[in-house]
């Protein structure tokens, strides 16, 4: 008789959830997992609030998914957004929907969130062990169990899921990675999905700290000299946009974070250079945005330039918007032309920031690349390699953009292994005990 039925590597989100569904569906099941407390990572997920999936259609977290969202049509019709609300409000963690159809525990605290998974774990029967998995071990017959730091521990079946290779302090150092490969699985090289920009320049660094809410981002692939000046302040980017998304926007003093530039990052690609083209005001058509600053100017009549600008932009957005306008600070607002009041409606509307590329990969919310999506099943998340060995989570070649769709990605994989997993076993089982 082997040890267990399943072994869970990893217990993150993904781990967890596959761990706890294995033991609901009647499975024995040990979880491994090297970190002295479990979930390490979504501790720090969503600023420690755990955006843990999005209020919407499965149909549409399809969307979100830029990169093999058709491998994820069994999953996540298998287990729905909503059915994470109701799982995670079942087991002690009321949720509120935010902006974007964001989802949260109630609470505001990831810790509410992990809570219930141990919860579950509990109720599930699944046991844990500290240990660190080193090799998956096979036979003839396909997986046989996990040789650890701890010693070997047997099961026919082995759900990895060990995450990417962001936020290595987490425990996402890529391991997976290396026991996939050792199996023959094809890796798609990883990089940073969801991953801070770094600009050509220094206009972020001097609004280090200043979050914008309801602007408008559109990324550009630059042109063959991305890094000249010509256009700075107000020409538009040539072409159509790589991506674009309303949202939310933070400076850094490295670059741009935030919501809609994580977003954005997930289209970059490596080498290349980018520009990146906001609106400051995009509920504003140009001839309203026009007579706002006609009217702004109006009531500022006697004022210098730089001091009429604090109804239209934040304070310490002001000296960039000045120096990038070429309207002199001290110029006495009734005495601004028309050409120069269209300079800085262009740049309001059109406020470009060169992109030299992205902060590394250890930083990045998500990792793109890992296990190819050819060589697993998209029903079960077995592997098409190894029987009795599945998959789960960011350690597949699968990421999406910030709204909860990573975390849901997570659940309806772990959801489909586990329980594909605790089949198969009960099948073979079945069969055993049927013979004569």
């Amino acid at each position: 008789m082997k040890d267990y039925d399943i072994i869970v590597i990893g217990g993150g989100a993904a781990g967890m959830f596959a761990a706890l569904q294995g033991g609901y569906a009647g499975a024995r099941v040990l979880l491994l997992e090297p970190n002295e407390r479990l979930g390490k990572k979504l501790y720090i997920t969503g600023k420690g609030r755990c955006n843990l999936t999005n209020n919407c259609p499965w149909q549409e977290v399809l969307k979100q998914v830029p990169r093999n969202p058709r491998f994820l049509y069994s999953a996540l019709s298998g287990f729905t957004p909503a059915d994470t609300v109701t799982f995670f409000e079942s087991h002690g963690c009321e949720t509120k929907t935010e902006r974007g159809n964001r989802v949260f525990p109630v609470s505001d605290q990831s810790a509410s969130v992990i809570d219930a998974l141990k919860t579950a774990l509990s109720y599930a029967g699944a046991e844990l062990r500290r240990a660190r998995a080193l090799e998956i071990l096979t036979g003839p017959r396909g997986v046989r169990g996990v040789r650890t730091d701890r010693g070997v521990f047997e099961a026919p079946a082995v759900i990895l899921a060990t995450g990417g290779c962001s936020y290595p302090a987490t425990g996402s150092t890529g391991e997976g990675y290396r026991m996939a490969k050792a199996l023959g699985h094809s890796i798609v090289p990883p990089v940073g999905s969801l991953v801070p920009m770094v600009e050509r320049g220094d206009y972020c660094a001097r609004m280090q700290g200043l979050a914008l809410k309801n602007i408008r981002l559109r990324l550009y692939e630059a042109g063959k000299d991305p890094g000249s000046a010509e256009g700075e302040g107000a020409a538009a980017p040539p072409g159509k946009p790589v991506y674009e998304e309303f949202g939310e926007l933070l400076f850094t003093h490295f670059g741009l974070s935030g919501p809609v530039a994580l977003s954005a990052s997930a289209h970059m690609e490596q080498g290349k250079s980018y520009r990146v083209s906001i609106d400051l005001k995009p509920a504003l058509e140009e001839a309203v945005l026009d007579a706002r600053i006609l009217r702004d100017f109006a009531e500022a009549k006697n004022r210098s330039f730089e001091n009429a600008l604090s109804g239209l932009y934040p304070r310490t957005m002001i000296p960039i918007m000045v120096e990038r306008s070429g309207i002199p600070a001290d110029a006495k607002v009734n005495s601004v032309t028309r050409e120069q009041r269209r300079r800085l409606l262009e740049l309001t509307k059109q406020f470009s920031l060169e992109i030299s590329g992205l902060r590394p990969v250890e930083e990045a919310i998500v990792t793109a690349g890992g296990v190819s999506t050819r060589e697993i099943d998209p029903k079960t998340m077995e592997s098409r390699l190894v029987r009795g060995l599945y998959f789960a989570g960011e350690v597949i070649d699968v990421d999406a953009y910030t709204g909860g769709f990573n975390l849901q990605i997570a659940w309806s994989t772990a959801y489909a292994a586990a329980n594909a997993a605790a089949k198969a076993v009960a099948d073979v089982a079945d069969y055993v005990g049927s013979e004569p």
